[in-house]
Order: structure tokens, then C-alpha cells, then sequence
């Protein structure tokens, strides 16, 4: 919102500096944004007119004009504008006089000083202006054409108003009842008590009977709508300067009389009007929903279609405008109009909230209409049009046509004053709380310890004690708030040996070569749908952007996205891990995670390696990261603690590249490279690998534990196991993976074999045999390492040891030595 503060005086003069009503408004809720001068400083400018103008005798492009500048003599002064011409009012800069360093075309330099010099051997004693020069505007084609009954000698900054201040408001939506400059006014009143100067808006007599049949259809669309007809109109007549000069103080250009009053009124009251080309209209007009297929173009251009949630003014044969947002191109007013239809209405903010989003596009009607706009002044407002429209473009006025269909119910709400003392953190009285509301002109009742206040019809905002509490403490005054130190006792709480620190996960992940990404919780439905076969994820109800309209369930979309990010910026080599939460329909508890109304949020951690597995060095021969690079990250992320992996399946990953992530038993997430048929479909030029964990697990940690120095030696042994193909040596038998072979060999019931570390593999060729194997099958060879902290192991124990490791594994995997 942006006024001129000369226009906000107009209503209400308190006895405040420029600053000090700026911060006045910023404590009261209504922060000012930027205060910026209409004019920089300049000095020795006034108001002359262009008596004779001739051209140069040595240059084509410029004039010797002599001009009056109230002085009783005549200057002469060399132009090149334009539009220098005998009559033209202009400013002219007198010798002497200061100008913004802009017109010299110097940031920070000194102001621009004019004296008498010599153009093209022709004496100029000054220089006619342009609105740039003057810093006023970026108009510079040509000399600032002036009000022909402009007083001759007078300075311009008088002349123009130019001492004055443009404030700017970043108003919160429920400041609807401040997006005007009345509406301000009345807010500065209450806040300083200076009266509120409430302009009389006596009615126009009206000259004939003429009306506009209006239907309203739809009273959850419309709840009042006042009209009047305008006849003979000077559609062609000139909008005054003092109104043209409001409007662009206030951010709007002028366009043409009618609309520039429809603007001006809606600045200076906060209601948005329309006015009609009333031999446009075919017959009637209809207040109704939309249907769907029904097309509009509208006043900016742009042609739209309309369905059943959307407000329009129809006439008998087709839509004419969109329902307090923006009027119809069919039925606008244009210098050929001689008759129109000035509308008022009051639309529900429900019926206009997020329809003209819809349509890619804001407009100030629907601003205001969507948070609120004051439903009892309708016809007043009209009025005040109407005799602007006279006043300006002449015409016949109708008679006033007002239909009140349903207007919103202002229940009283209560406050208690203990209540607002307590929440605000101040002593109250109940008499300071009744002043607060006189001043702000809210109609109350009192009980002890309580007012009930009856909302105006101008604030949509009070619905609830914590509004009320709100208004007082704005008035009162937030620099009354006494400084008060906290009382509440502050303690360390230690965290438990036993949980690692997410914070700590993320320094042992950065120390890998990671780097931290942080996505939206919010992502688009295709991710959830491929990378985490989620049919069903948690919709938005209100999405920022229409692709991020679910709720993530895994982090692996996210890495994939900021992988395409990386590599759109040339990134050859790409590491990222993400530690936040995901959303899913989950009505159970589960530990270390948050639920809210049957939505489970998990905590989960996810790393992505991209490219090369190694930086760049002369000693390791470059190669693709790959699935064992993630699964060795992995396990130095979880030491000490000793992670197992089995072969599993997910929708993101390569279906023979993929395991399950296993922390004593329990299954803790997934570990693999992405799944080819999603490499291009995301349009990757490699496969990343990628692991996703339960960060409540992954951050339980062992508590150390004493284990003394081994007073015995390991004895060490190796054993070469022949397994049949697929994993399996004979029917009946379990299938021979690496972790249960391993756990298989160190099952020693005497608990001698202290590990079983695999270091070969060795198959034949696809169908044949050798090496002493079948076909189909394969060896794996272990070193087990044995020790007996009691005695020294002596060969045949040691043997026995073996062989009974050996015969398990035959049991369990039919495996066999290999000779």
C-alpha cells in the first residue's frame, strides 16, 4: 500500500514528524516500508510560459524561446525539447538555480548549478526542464508541460506539491481495513488521538428515472450490490492534476477520467468499483456463479473460462466481468461511451480468495475483495463517484439502485482483562482496555473483568480473545512492554552415551567427502511414485507450485533432483547426503518418530555418490563409484557398530544391485544403484548409488565396553569351500550367502573360531569346469582366526577346530573342501 502523506494529513494531522508517524505505524502493526521523498532537493525553479519560440539560426533541433517568468521582463533561453512552444507553461530553472545531481548525470556528485551561458553563440539565461531533470519522473522526451492557470513565477516544488512523502505499507492480510488512506487515517486517530476528519458524502439528486435490472442469483457470491445509471457522460474530458498527481503517488497511472475515479475512490476509501458502457449491457445484468465453458475476455487482454467456482457479472447473452476482480473488455468504457453503470458490491472474501491466482494474475479489487471490504458503505461510496464523475465529466445522474441480500453476521466476542494482562505480560485496567476500543470506534459492552466487543462492519479480523488482546497492545503501545529477564531455570540435559548426535552423523558423513542438500518435504507425485512405489502419498492441500503437491516419503527423489541440478552445472563428480523426515499414513507409534493425526514422520538419513569413485591422483586408476563404494561408506557411517546385508528388492534401485541393510537383525534401510529404467528417465549419464536409513536406529550407538589385551596368540587357517551353483549345494539345504556362510563358521560352540574373513572368489567359466570345480559352481575361501584366551592351541585343537567349521558348513550349505 502506497499513499503521499500530505493525502493521509487530509484526514488526520498529528502533531508527528514525517519519522515519527512512520515508526508509529511500524509499532502498530502496519509496517512502512520505505519513506521516499516525491522530488529529490532542488532550489530555484519556477513556473514560466513560453511566450515566443523560434528556431536557432545555427543548430535545426534547437529553440530560442523568450519566456515569462513572472519577473515583469522576459528571458531568453536556448531549448532543444520538443514540444517547446509559444504558451507552454514549464518549469524553468532561473540562473542560480540547484539542481539533482541527476541532471548532470553524476551519482553522488554535488547539485547541478545553472548559470548564463552561450549555445551555439545565442545567449540562455536558464534552462526549461524535463521531468528528469527535475528527478520527478523518467519522462525525458521532452519539457514538464504544465497546468495552463499555473501561476507564473511560483516555485514549482509549491506548485507541485513536491515537498512530500511517499510512504510504503507491507500490510499481514488481516489488515484489510488499512488498504486505504482513510483507513489509515482512522488507525493513526486511535493511535494518537488527533481527530479523524470524516469527509461528508452528501447524495446526488438524481434527474431521471432510469434503471439497470440487476439479478443477484447467488447470495454466497454476492451480499449486496448497489448501482446507478449515468447519462451523457464526457467520457473524453481531462482528469484534474490533483488527482492524476494522487494516483501516481499512490502507484497508478492515470488512464482516463472514468476509471482514474473509480481508482482514485477505491485509494482513498478502500472500495473497488466498476463503471459499465451501459449501451454495452444487453438487457439486464446477473450476479451468478460461472458455467463451466463459458469464456471472458477481460480488461487486460487475456480471454479466460470460467466454471461453477467462480463469481461473474453476466448480462442476457453472455459473461461481462469477473466478480470482484477484474471487468470485461465487452462492456468497457471507452471515449465513444456517453452512457454507463457505476457498480458497488459487497462480495464475499470466500467467493473471490485464490480465483484470480487461478488465472495467473492479481489485481487491487481483488486484494482488497478477498480480505475484506466494508459492506455498509456501498451506496455512500457511489455517491462519491457520482460526484466526481459530475464534477469532472458532467452527465445526468439515475436513481440509486440497492439490493441487500446477506450481509455477515458480527457476533460479539469477549475479552477478558485478566487474560489480556496475563498473554500481553503489562498491567491493564478495564477502563484502559475501554478506551482502546472507544478510540478505535469498536462498539462494546462491559460486565466486570469483561468487555464484549461487537466488530464494525469494516473489520474482518476480530473473531477471537487473542484479537482483541492484540488491538489493545497495538494501541497501548509495544514500546510499553516492561524488559523482563526470563525466569524460567535453564539446565544442561546430557545426552545419552548410548544415541550419537545428528550432528555428528553429518560431521562423519562431510568427512567422507558428502555434502550436505536440503530439500522441500513437498515433492512431486512422480518421485513418490517411482523411486518409492508410493500409489498413495499424503497430498497438499495448498501447494506452493502445482508439482510439489505430495508429501515425500523417502529422501531418494530429492538426491536424484539435486544430482540433476549438479550436473546441469557441470559437476563431474557429485556427493550429497540429506538427513530429514518423511511423511506416511501410519496411525502406529513407533520410537524416536513423530505421529500427528495418523501421519508417521520418521527421521531418515541418505546419501547419493555420483562419478568417479576417487578424486583425480596419479597413484589409483580412475573408476565408477559403485555398489561396494556405497556399502563401504555405509559401514565406516555405522562403526563400530557391524552392519549385515541380504539381497532385497526396491522400486528405486537396480533389482541385481540391491541390499538390505540389517543392524542386529533389524532392517534398517537399503543400499544399491539406481535402477536403470529410472537412469533414463531422469536423464542421467551414469547410474548413482544410493543408501537410505532409519536415522533412529542408525544414532543408536554401543557403550564401550572393557575387554582386556589377549594374553594368548591367534592362530590363523584358511579354508577354500566349494558350494554348488545359485547359492545352493543340494537340495534341502539353505542358501549359501556370504553373511550366512560367515556366521555359519563362526558358530563355534567352543567359541574358538574368533572370525571368518572371506578374501577370494573363484568361478569357472560360464559352462565349463576347472580349477578342480563343476560347472556351476564356486569357491570361496575364508581365513578364520582362532584363539583360546585360557591356553595355547595346540595343532590337533586347532584341526578339530577347523574341521568342525568345515563339517557345519557341509550341513548347513552342502559345501565341501576344495582339493
Amino acid at each position: 500500500m502506497q499513499f503521499p502523506e500530505s493525502w493521509l494529513r487530509e484526514f488526520c494531522d498529528p502533531p508527528l514528524s514525517t519519522r515519527q508517524l512512520a515508526d508509529l505505524l511500524t509499532m502498530s502493526g502496519m509496517e512502512v516500508e520505505e519513506l521516499r521523498p516525491v522530488a529529490p532537493p532542488f532550489s530555484g525553479v519556477v513556473v514560466a510560459e513560453i511566450v515566443e519560440a523560434v528556431p536557432h539560426p545555427q543548430a535545426d533541433r534547437l529553440r530560442v524561446c523568450k519566456v515569462d517568468a513572472g519577473r515583469g521582463e522576459l528571458l531568453q533561453i536556448v531549448c532543444g525539447a520538443p514540444n517547446a512552444r509559444a504558451g507552454l507553461r514549464a518549469p524553468l530553472a532561473m540562473v542560480g538555480a540547484r539542481l539533482p545531481p541527476a541532471a548532470a548525470s553524476a551519482e553522488g556528485q554535488p547539485p547541478f548549478v545553472i548559470g548564463a551561458s552561450k549555445l551555439r553563440g545565442v545567449d540562455s539565461a536558464g534552462m526549461l526542464c524535463s521531468a528528469k531533470e527535475l528527478g520527478i519522473a523518467d519522462d525525458h522526451a521532452g519539457l514538464l508541460e504544465l497546468a495552463a492557470d499555473a501561476t507564473l513565477g511560483a516555485p514549482l516544488r509549491e506548485h507541485l506539491h513536491l515537498d512530500d512523502t511517499l510512504f510504503t505499507l507491507k500490510l499481514t492480510p488481516n489488515l484489510a481495513h488499512a488498504l486505504s488512506v482513510f483507513g489509515i487515517a482512522r488507525e493513526v486517530s486511535a493511535l494518537t488521538g488527533a481527530p479523524l476528519k470524516t469527509p461528508h458524502i452528501a447524495p446526488v439528486r438524481p434527474v431521471h428515472d432510469q434503471r439497470l435490472p440487476v439479478q443477484v442469483l447467488a447470495k454466497d457470491l454476492c451480499g449486496r450490490f448497489s448501482g446507478r445509471i449515468i447519462r451523457n457522460v464526457d467520457t473524453k474530458a481531462r482528469t484534474p492534476a490533483w488527482m492524476v498527481q494522487r494516483l501516481a503517488r499512490c502507484g497508478q497511472r492515470s488512464v482516463s477520467a472514468l476509471v482514474d475515479i473509480s481508482n482514485y475512490v477505491m485509494f482513498e476509501f478502500g472500495r473497488p468499483s466498476h463503471i459499465f458502457d451501459l449501451d454495452k449491457i444487453h438487457d439486464r445484468l446477473v450476479v451468478r456463479w460461472g458455467r463451466t465453458g463459458e469464456t471472458l475476455k477481460l480488461l487486460n487482454g487475456s480471454t479466460i473460462e470460467v466454471d461453477g467456482q467462480v463469481g461473474v457479472i453476466a448480462d442476457a447473452r453472455s459473461v461481462e466481468s469477473l466478480a470482484g476482480i477484474m471487468g470485461g473488455d465487452a462492456t468497457a468504457v471507452s471515449d465513444d461511451t456517453r452512457n454507463v453503470y457505476v457498480e458497488a458490491a459487497f462480495w464475499w472474501p470466500e467467493a473471490v480468495q485464490g480465483r484470480s491466482r487461478r488465472f495467473n494474475f492479481t489485481t487491487d479489487a481483488g486484494h482488497r475483495f478477498e480480505r475484506g471490504v466494508d459492506p455498509a458503505l456501498t451506496v455512500e461510496h457511489i455517491e462519491r463517484i457520482t460526484a466526481l464523475v459530475l464534477e469532472i465529466c458532467g452527465g445526468e445522474p439515475g436513481p440509486m439502485d440497492d439490493q441487500v441480500l446477506a450481509l455477515p453476521e458480527r457476533k460479539p466476542v469477549a475479552m477478558r482483562v485478566a487474560r489480556a494482562a496475563k498473554v500481553i505480560g503489562l498491567p491493564l485496567t478495564q477502563a484502559q482496555c475501554a478506551d482502546v476500543f472507544s478510540r478505535l470506534g469498536l462498539a462494546f459492552t462491559e460486565e466486570p473483568g469483561v468487555l464484549r466487543v461487537t466488530p464494525p462492519t469494516w473489520r474482518f479480523d476480530l473473531a477471537i480473545e487473542e484479537d482483541l488482546i492484540e488491538e489493545v497492545i497495538r494501541v497501548v503501545g509495544y514500546d510499553k512492554l516492561p524488559t523482563t529477564d526470563p525466569q524460567a531455570p535453564v539446565a544442561p540435559r546430557p545426552r545419552s552415551e548410548g544415541r550419537r548426535a545428528a550432528n555428528a552423523l553429518r560431521h562423519a558423513l562431510a568427512g567422507l567427502g558428502y555434502q550436505e542438500t536440503i530439500g522441500y518435504s513437498f515433492v512431486e507425485e512422480r518421485w513418490e511414485r517411482e523411486l518409492a512405489g508410493n500409489t498413495d502419498p499424503i497430498r497438499v492441500l495448498n501447494p506452493i507450485a502445482a508439482p510439489l503437491a505430495v508429501m515425500r516419503s523417502s529422501l531418494m527423489g530429492s538426491l536424484v533432483d539435486a544430482l540433476k541440478r549438479n550436473l546441469a552445472h557441470k559437476a563431474a563428480r557429485v556427493r550429497l547426503f540429506e538427513v530429514g523426515r518423511v511423511y506416511r499414513r501410519d496411525s502406529g507409534v513407533r520410537d524416536g518418530e513423530l505421529t500427528v493425526a495418523g501421519v508417521d514422520q520418521p527421521p531418515r538419513v541418505a546419501a547419493l555418490a555420483y562419478g568417479a569413485s576417487e578424486r583425480p591422483q596419479w597413484g589409483v586408476r580412475e573408476r565408477a563409484a559403485d555398489f561396494f563404494d556405497a556399502k563401504g561408506d555405509l559401514e565406516a557411517l555405522l562403526a563400530p557398530r557391524q552392519p549385515s546385508f541380504e539381497r532385497a528388492g526396491h522400486p528405486a534401485l537396480h533389482p541385481g544391485r540391491c541390499a538390505r541393510v540389517l543392524l542386529e537383525g533389524r532392517a534398517v534401510g537399503f543400499v544399491g544403484e539406481l535402477h536403470p529404467r529410472w537412469r533414463q528417465a531422469y536423464e542421467l549419464p551414469a547410474a548413482p548409488v544410493l543408501f537410505e536409513l532409519d536415522l533412529a536406529e542408525v544414532q543408536r550407538a554401543p557403550l564401550p565396553v572393557f575387554e582386556g589385551v589377549p594374553r594368548q596368540q591367534s592362530a590363523w587357517r584358511d579354508v577354500a569351500l566349494v558350494l554348488g551353483g545359485g547359492g545352493s549345494a543340494a537340495a534341502g539345504h539353505d542358501e549359501a550367502t556370504h553373511a550366512a556362510l560367515e556366521a555359519c563358521l563362526r558358530a563355534d560352540p567352543a567359541g574358538l573360531v574368533r572370525s571368518a574373513t572371506l578374501f577370494d572368489i573363484y568361478r569357472p567359466a560360464a559352462g565349463a569346469a576347472g580349477g578342480g570345480l563343476e560347472a556351476g559352481e564356486r569357491s570361496m575361501a575364508y581365513r578364520l582366526e582362532l584363539r583360546d584366551d585360557a591356553a595355547t592351541l595346540t595343532d590337533e585343537r586347532i584341526d578339530a577346530a577347523v574341521a568342525a567349521a568345515v563339517a557345519r558348513a557341509a550341513q548347513a550349505f552342502g559345501a565341501r573342501l576344495r582339493a
